[in-house]
């Protein structure tokens, strides 16, 4: 990509580079996408295409749907305070109704069903059909008996966007053109790869965390273990990836201390990401600033085609008699 810029040049219109925008998975830890959505917003650039996982897919069809970042969060907000008893119900890892009902199911059972979770936290207004959203959108997902990835980007919306977020053991599988769909953090909890292509510029923002140390002691609960062990293994996935390949613009956002059900926590989430909130805010700025594009100056038109232009009269002197 190339700068043309010069005093010739000086009042034509901008171009920006086109942007392609993933949100990765991590349960709560993915409230800090709505943060980013709102850099977007504020300085007035729009992504051209966005792809999500798990909770980055929910953030993202809102959003890709036409839904501003304020309103987001305004109705996330609202979801969990003033419906913060059934939201914890739901959602908490620590609920006592939720571990209850743990202890009494079998392992190979889950608790809800993902639509449940959709009915509660998508806005009435994100768009029922991939064809009706603003903004193009991938959604990534995992095919249960196939056990490779599944990219999303047809048909119904909610039903690719539960899918995604189907974590095992809390949420059943999403039946879905003839496959059996769960979340799409077991394969692919960044999806930036499959923005390849797509856009000049990639922003990738991660909430998988990162390792705590020693932390406590305690021997955790075996939900606890379990719920964690695909922190890890999502945490894995990502940094293998970026051995490999690496997105134009990286938001590690530091969460590490949120479980991936605390969504209980979420003030607490929204001001942990406040510092990535501005590193993203300072690399957006930096990479638009170097590789703005001014075009270059129109063709002169060319000359018509098909008329023949008649010859100049040749003036010539009269011989004087």
């Amino acid at each position: 990509m190339t700068v043309s810029a010069g005093p010739q040049n000086a009042n034509l219109p901008t171009v920006q580079p086109s942007i392609g925008l993933a949100l990765g998975g991590g349960g709560a830890r993915g409230l800090a996408h709505i943060l980013m959505l709102e850099v977007f917003d504020e300085l007035g650039v729009r992504p051209k295409i966005i792809a999500g996982t798990s909770i980055g897919a929910l953030f993202g069809a809102a959003y890709a749907s036409g839904l501003s970042a304020r309103l987001i969060r305004a109705h996330t907000e609202e979801v969990l305070t003033q419906r913060l008893g059934l939201a914890r119900y739901l959602l908490a890892a620590r609920s006592e109704p939720v571990q209850r009902f743990l202890n009494i199911l079998p392992i190979r059972s889950s608790l809800l069903k993902p639509e449940m979770l959709l009915d509660l936290m998508l806005p009435s207004k994100v768009a029922r059909d991939f064809a009706h959203t603003g903004i193009p959108l991938k959604i990534v997902a995992t095919d249960f008996h196939a056990q490779d990835q599944v990219v999303l980007s047809e048909g119904d919306l909610r039903s690719a966007v539960a899918a995604s977020m189907a974590l095992p053991a809390i949420f059943t599988p999403v039946s879905r053109e003839g496959r059996l769909l769960m979340d799409g953090g077991l394969v692919n909890p960044l999806p930036f790869d499959v923005l390849k292509g797509h856009a000049d510029i990639i922003v990738a923002v991660d909430v998988s965390g990162a390792a705590l140390g020693q932390g406590d002691p305690t021997t955790p609960s075996a939900f606890s273990a379990l719920v964690a062990s695909t922190q890890i293994l999502q945490r894995s996935i990502v940094r293998e990836k970026l051995k490999a390949q690496q997105p134009d613009i990286y938001v590690d956002v530091e969460v590490d201390e949120f479980h991936v059900l605390e969504f209980h926590r979420y003030r607490e989430v929204m001001t942990a990401a406040g510092r990535a909130k501005e590193h993203l805010r300072q690399q957006l700025q930096r990479v638009l600033a170097s590789q703005t594009l001014q075009p270059l100056p129109p063709p002169a038109p060319e000359p018509l085609t098909g008329l023949r232009r008649k010859p100049p009269r040749r003036l010539t002197r009269r011989r004087a008699t």
